[in-house]
């Protein structure tokens, strides 16, 4: 089995070394709320980058939600794994989970960066990161967003991954960085000893420049 990061701040310094090349040059770091949002912090501080977040929400499987079958961004762009197709006729789940996933979206947004527009992404190095790739859903969401606003160059940075899912995001990014993609690979969680959830008032702190 491949090791372990000890927690969500380890995995990040190990990804702030595979960038080190953009150290300087003002990348723009988007985390993916929560998980990957204090890693971004590190990201953004070792890269001496920009942080903001990038809103994308799965929409998971019914009667099993933390399992992706796709994902939406903030403008409701929606996209559908391939497993989403072998559980039959979903149409009117999607719609009804898309305009939920939505909403928390909209809310997010009024939570996170009250009182200043999303950072711009046009003609700018773009780190987009997350803690792990399961599906690779939520990631090709967040991708597809970007790229729409026009980076010079955009990457994918994760500490783990599924090996077919980044394969999928190799196809929606410039660059993608990864640490490990073990074959065993089963969840995201099983690759860190502390996983623990991240939580609005901390995503809110950080992004406000208030975590100490």
């Amino acid at each position: 089995m491949a090791k372990k990061f000890t927690d969500r701040t380890d995995a990040a310094l190990q990804m702030a070394e595979k960038l080190s090349l953009h150290r300087g040059k003002n990348p723009l770091i988007l985390a993916i709320p929560r998980g990957a949002v204090p890693m971004g912090e590190i990201l953004a501080r070792e890269l001496d980058g920009e942080l903001d977040v990038v809103l994308v929400r799965k929409i998971g499987a019914p009667g099993s939600p933390e399992y992706a079958i796709g994902a939406v961004d903030e403008n409701g762009w929606t996209y559908m794994t391939e497993d989403s197709r072998l559980l039959g006729p979903l149409e009117a789940y999607i719609e009804k989970e898309k305009a939920r996933q939505l909403a928390i979206c909209k809310e997010r947004r009024r939570q996170y960066t009250p009182i200043r527009p999303p950072a711009n992404p046009a003609e700018r190095t773009v780190i987009v990161i997350d803690d792990g790739l399961a599906t690779g859903a939520t990631m090709v969401a967040a991708l597809r967003a970007i790229r729409a606003q026009q980076p010079a160059e955009l990457i994918c940075a994760v500490p783990v991954a599924h090996p077919d899912s980044l394969r999928l995001v190799e196809t929606f990014a410039d660059a993608v960085s990864c640490v490990m993609a073990p074959p065993d690979f089963r969840a995201v969680g099983q690759f860190y000893r502390d996983f623990s959830q991240v939580d609005d008032s901390e995503v809110e702190a950080i992004l406000a420049g208030k975590n100490p």
